[in-house]
């Protein structure tokens, strides 16, 4: 890429997954911070079916973490945010039953993700959803009620580790008007 990058495409670019983190809390105006960016990503037809669990607690964190089997990154980890979906309101509501409540709340999570990097925090996008057995395993650790699911967790601190941004663009997947 050419020519210099706004601060917003920097973020983007720069923005990795992080799996390490420094033992410091978030501060709670910044976790206020990634709450208000979760809330303003864009939804199908503006319907804002997520809801956001704050996950602070070191022992709930841990057990995450063994339930997930990938206990390191959950033990390390101050923070974590999960972006969970009444589904079950959602299709009654909407009649939809296509995933679309999937990408509505990736829209959130990545909003999380770009608003953890612009606040000097690194993150990591843990895929809950239709992970088999984790979201079993996982859903009575959140105590989420029936119908509703758990799409993702963001894992935000302070990273241990800096991975250089994203570069350029990967001709071999880049298409013009067709494959």
């Amino acid at each position: 890429m050419t020519g210099s990058l706004n601060e917003t495409i920097g973020l983007i670019l720069g923005r990795r997954s992080v799996r390490s983190f420094h033992p410091h809390p978030v501060e709670p105006d910044k976790v206020e911070t990634l709450l208000a960016c979760a809330f303003a990503a864009p939804s199908s037809k503006d319907r804002r079916p997520c809801h956001f669990i704050v996950i602070d607690d070191r022992s709930l964190l841990d057990d995450l973490g063994k339930a997930y089997g990938q206990a390191k990154m959950f033990r390390e980890a101050p923070l974590a945010l999960a972006v969970c979906v009444d589904v079950k309101a959602y299709r009654t509501a909407y009649n939809l039953h296509d995933g679309t409540w999937m990408e509505d709340g990736a829209a959130a999570m990545e909003n999380i993700l770009i608003a953890a990097r612009a606040l000097g925090l690194e993150g990591v996008w843990v895929k809950v959803a239709d992970r088999h057995p984790r979201e079993g395993e996982m859903t009575p650790l959140l105590r989420l009620p029936e119908g509703v699911r758990c799409l993702s967790l963001a894992l935000v601190g302070y990273g241990r580790e800096v991975p250089p941004p994203h570069e350029g663009l990967d001709g071999a997947r880049l298409h013009h008007n067709g494959w």
